[in-house]
């Protein structure tokens, strides 16, 4: 029996690497810029074609390689940056693998030209499919030039699950993102099919934080700055008030690397506890420095997952140090006595022009409010008419709860108003009877009935010939606007309420791709935006329905559940757009509804595509059978 295990070939070694450093066109542009940093460059310039499915050039003034250098740099397990296996828990640099560049060639065409200060002529190199198709020397400027062409060309099944261009460009900002941040003092610019959508200068790191997010962001900062024999920290934490359910932006960094941490998230979050919402997020910008070889970057083949020798020690530090920001800039709301709320008293002098007189008491001596006689008691009665006061109550009776209804409408929230029956003088039946009759018959009612009850605020109970339904109201409402909303769009027949004082809100350059996207739905359901330039919008006008929400929350919170699902199916963007509209505008718990409210919204949900549960999967209502109900009276 002969052998079969074999040695695959290098270039089949290539592209199964590829697979793990390789899987989109964002993980190019981490490699290209990051390997563009090691080498010291100060200026970086990212062209982007087709979301980087055509072409991907990342251009610097770095250090440059030499015709040899340049050679190997595409060989596998070729670093500059390591030496021995030591140098592992030493790293400063950003990539170390000596894989990214073999991985890139292996499934693309790639075109390098390269040049150090000392050379006179650089090298242009070209590989395609790990394939070297050329190299000669050209005149080149300092630095490296590297252009990727035609991602996964001899990889079609990769290349067909490559998402649409708009996620997979808005990946692409995710990673440049995550680098800019981290090296404010390099001066980034970054091209999508010849559209500047970054041009971002060498500034200080609070700068260029608003400069990627948008200026408002500087007053939501609070500093957060700590420094202990175990780790530094310094970076950014978001004020309370500025929490958010999405669209909020967390970033943690370690020596110079972006890295995600739950264990760490955690930690920040419980120095929020009981100043935000619960369900909701803030903003932070973390920043570590530890000594390298207390961390394993080389965990993950995207080395964004970090291992640290002292988590629970670092965690403390960290939770600490936001709690201390918090309260060193008075992020919890307090009162100043000395300054709020203080009149404004004149000071009063002896010969002041107005003379403080003593208070005069008035009283009538002669009052006695024993005397039946007196002034004041015959004034009194001779004006009240007490008897046409009580006049007609004789015929109406108050019926205490019984039983069953407190326990279908809750003790402490049903009102006494509904048990309130009218009954004639010559009526043989008693009030108990009364309202029992009433009660049953609603229970017998038909689906038709309009006979409704409602239940701590929340929940709407009906009668059906099975027993009682019980209906969510805010989850039936979230449904009904949905099918209106999801209709409007496909129709085209939103209707916008103009708003009187425009509002204004930024948004960052990944979230303006994706606003544009779906601005065709939001136009459709009654959105009118206008673009001010430099990321802001102006929003001018609201849905219909929408009165009382936030327009700028309302907008964050769809462009981020946008983001979010990712969907390349249009259809699908404006499920997602339509949900987000519908739970905005949708009652809320605890609000009371009338009688015609509860019966037009219960009519409404029955007329819906799916009455039985929410766009996103949730229960409306539910029936208690007949059955059940007298088996829990027996």
């Amino acid at each position: 029996m002969s052998d079969i295990i074999r040695l695959l070939p290098d270039s089949v070694a290539n592209q199964i690497a590829a697979g793990e450093v390789i899987q989109r066109p964002a993980s190019v542009v981490k490699e290209l810029v990051e390997n563009a940093i090691d080498a010291g460059a100060q200026n970086i310039d990212i062209l982007i074609m087709d979301a980087g499915k055509t072409c991907i050039q990342v251009v610097d003034d770095g250090k440059g390689m030499s015709e040899t250098d340049a050679r190997l740099a595409f060989e596998r397990h070729a670093t500059s940056k390591i030496r021995e296996a030591a140098d592992l828990y030493a790293l400063t640099t950003m990539g170390f693998r000596g894989e990214a560049l073999a991985s890139i060639a292996a499934v693309a065409q790639v075109e390098l030209r390269t040049r150090r200060a000392e050379d006179e002529l650089g090298t242009c190199l070209m590989i395609s499919g790990s394939k070297v198709e050329g190299q000669e020397p050209m005149a080149c400027p300092i630095g490296s030039n590297f252009s990727v062409k035609n991602l996964f060309f001899n990889i079609p099944a990769r290349r067909k699950f490559l998402k649409s261009n708009q996620t997979e460009l808005n990946n692409i900002l995710t990673e440049i993102d995550r680098i800019v941040l981290v090296h404010p003092e390099v001066s980034f610019s970054v091209q999508h099919n010849g559209t500047e959508l970054y041009r971002l200068p060498a500034a200080a790191l609070r700068m260029r934080l608003m400069n990627v997010f948008g200026k408002k962001l500087n007053e939501q900062l609070l500093t957060v700055e700590v420094d202990t024999t175990l780790i530094q920290l310094s970076g950014y934490v978001a004020k309370p008030e500025f929490s958010r359910k999405k669209g909020f932006h967390q970033y943690f960094f370690v020596n110079g690397r972006y890295m995600r941490h739950p264990y760490f998230h955690k930690a920040v979050l419980e120095a929020y506890e009981q100043l935000v919402p619960v369900g909701e997020q803030i903003s932070y910008f973390i920043y570590m420095k530890v000594d390298p070889a207390n961390i394993d970057v080389n965990i993950h083949p995207t080395k964004t997952e970090i291992k640290f020798d002292n988590e629970q020690a670092i965690w403390q530090i960290l939770a600490a140090a936001v709690k201390e920001s918090l309260g060193k800039f008075n992020a919890v709301p307090s009162i100043d006595f000395d300054t709020v709320g203080m009149p404004d008293i004149p000071s009063q002098s002896s010969d002041s022009e107005w003379p403080v007189e003593m208070p005069k008491v008035t009283y009538n001596p002669n009052f006695n409010p024993f005397e039946s006689t007196s002034e004041y008691a015959s004034s009194r009665s001779s004006s009240v008419d007490w008897e046409g006061a009580y006049r007609g109550l004789e015929k109406t009776a108050f019926v205490p709860r019984n039983d069953v209804a407190s326990a279908l409408c809750g003790a402490d929230d049903y009102s006494d108003e509904s048990l309130l029956f009218q009954e004639t003088a010559s009526s043989g039946s008693s009030s108990h009877d009364l309202e029992t009759m009433t009660f049953v018959s609603s229970i017998n009612a038909s689906p038709a009935s309009t006979m409704h009850y409602q239940f701590k605020g929340q929940y709407i109970v009906t009668s059906v010939k099975s027993g009682l339904m019980l209906i969510d109201q805010q989850r039936a409402h979230i449904r009904v606007l949905y099918d209106r909303y999801l209709s409007q769009m496909e129709m085209q027949r939103g209707v916008s309420q103009g708003v009187l004082f425009p509002e204004i809100v930024q948004f960052t350059q990944a979230e303006q791709i994706v606003l544009e996207a779906v601005d065709e739905d939001l136009q459709a359901v009654g959105f009118d935006l206008s673009n001010l330039g430099g990321g802001s919008f102006s929003i001018n006008g609201v849905p219909v329905g929408t009165e009382g929400v936030d327009p700028v929350e309302l907008l964050r919170r769809m462009v981020a559940a946008a983001i979010e699902k990712g969907s390349d199916i249009k259809e699908e963007v404006r499920s997602v757009v339509a949900l987000s509209l519908a739970k905005s505008a949708a009652i809320v718990k605890g609000q009371v509804l009338s009688d015609a409210e509860m019966d037009d919204l219960v009519s409404s949900l029955f007329v819906s595509s799916s009455p039985n549960y929410t766009p996103d999967g949730k229960k409306i209502l539910t029936v208690i059978t007949l059955e059940e109900i007298e088996k829990s009276l027996k």
